[in-house]
């Protein structure tokens, strides 16, 4: 497949991912760029009907591996009808939020099973892996003050303190474990600071230039 670029952004509730999917896309199409932004869970609708199983209700509504297969299935239609189309036809791919979050939210957090989620990356994803994933570091606590200023009110942030501080362990033990294509973001700075750092490592993306 002739692939564009990838680009995932990854992070706690709260942390302002979704700000900056929308600044970063926005220079990119002002230099010349097709870009298309997307998120998960979701992206496709048969995705964003999944994700409303996955981000309503109580939160020990589902069990992790409930949670895991669930992010999958999304996954597979999300690749499937919005990720690789784009990307066949030459288009920058920003998403908010792709495998790392399972990774993070079920496999760290919720003390999933990792070997699991390998098994279902390489069947489901394979080589469609991101070409660069920024990783946003935030305080749990401050992220979800965040979240709640925002009027968030999904399952996940409400699974306490500890389930976040975890989180973000697990996201800093990814960023150790794929340092190829993770990059950290320290998201307690402003906004603008945040938008400046990304576009740094993003411009330097071979292939993301201006037309």
């Amino acid at each position: 497949m002739n692939r564009a670029r990838f680009i995932t952004f990854e992070g706690g509730e709260g942390s302002g991912k979704s700000t900056q999917v929308t600044l970063l896309a926005s220079k990119l199409r002002a230099q010349g760029l097709d870009v298309l932004t997307t998120r998960e869970p979701g992206g496709s609708p048969d995705a964003e009907a999944i994700r409303q199983l996955l981000v309503t209700g109580a939160p020990g509504r589902w069990s992790t591996t409930s949670e895991i297969l669930l992010n999958y299935g999304a996954r597979e239609s999300h690749l499937q009808e919005t990720i690789r189309p784009a990307l066949r036809d030459g288009q920058i791919v920003i998403c908010d939020r792709f495998s790392d979050s399972t990774r993070a939210y079920q496999g760290f957090a919720g003390n999933g099973d990792r070997d699991l989620i390998d098994r279902l990356d390489a069947a489901i994803v394979g080589s469609t892996q991101p070409d660069l994933t920024l990783i946003f570091d935030l305080n749990p606590r401050i992220g979800l003050e965040r979240a709640r200023a925002r009027g968030g009110d999904d399952r996940f942030e409400r699974k306490g303190i500890e389930f976040h501080g975890l989180l973000r362990e697990g996201y800093l033990q990814i960023l150790e474990a794929f340092p190829n294509r993770c990059q950290l973001i320290d998201a307690s700075k402003g906004v603008d600071d945040v938008a400046q750092a990304i576009w740094q490592l993003a411009s330097s993306i071979p292939g993301i230039q201006a037309k």
